[in-house]
């Protein structure tokens, strides 16, 4: 009896080191909440990445949905054209340079990002169309919510940098990072410089 109970309480034990939290709100110079900030957490493990992971960013009513997307690198993503005209998609950005020439319906092949940075998403046909992805190298990410609150889950415990990037920052494309030691479940503020 004594030997399950020990077992059990070295997986419980176990299961913590490997199951912590981290809760991130992300506010503005004035301190309002900032939605579709993406913030991520790099650490000195290698990133495991799944080849089968994919996304899509639609288009909607002339927009592209959603405005801000976050992916691991290697993933493959799709565009669906749910408008009744005809779009096409292209980004001139380093991280993926790429152009879906005029189309309806699914393009044939998605488009995998291979290497992290930002993306900015653009349509040659309506100039008003305009959105982004930001591609992380790492599988803990995520992007806040109307309240500016992320939850990463399932961390590994110890030091790690904690990463942000908002689409709107004074300085264009500015990544700010930080320290930070994950222990159990643990909740940090950001603060980004917005355009007003």
């Amino acid at each position: 009896m004594k030997h399950a109970a020990l077992s059990l309480f070295l997986l419980a034990t176990s299961f913590q080191l490997h199951a912590a939290e981290l809760t991130v709100q992300v506010n503005d110079q004035a301190g309002n909440p900032l939605s579709n900030a993406v913030v991520y957490l790099e650490t000195d493990a290698k990133p495991n990445r799944s080849a089968l992971a994919e996304a899509n960013v639609d288009q909607k009513n002339k927009q592209f949905w959603p405005f801000v997307s976050v992916i691991q690198v290697g993933t493959s993503v799709n565009f669906p054209n749910k408008d009744s005209v005809r779009h096409h998609v292209y980004s001139f950005s380093p991280a993926k340079v790429f152009e879906l020439k005029l189309y309806s319906g699914v393009p044939a092949k998605p488009v995998v990002f291979d290497k992290p940075g930002t993306v900015i998403l653009g349509c040659n046909i309506h100039d008003n169309m305009l959105a982004y992805i930001h591609i992380v190298d790492t599988p803990y990410f995520g992007k806040s919510d109307v309240n500016g609150i992320v939850k990463l889950t399932d961390l590994p415990s110890g030091q790690h940098t904690l990463k942000a990037w908002y689409y709107a920052t004074v300085k264009e494309n500015f990544i700010t990072e930080q320290k930070i030691a994950i222990k159990n479940n643990e909740t940090v503020s950001l603060k980004l410089e917005t355009h007003n």
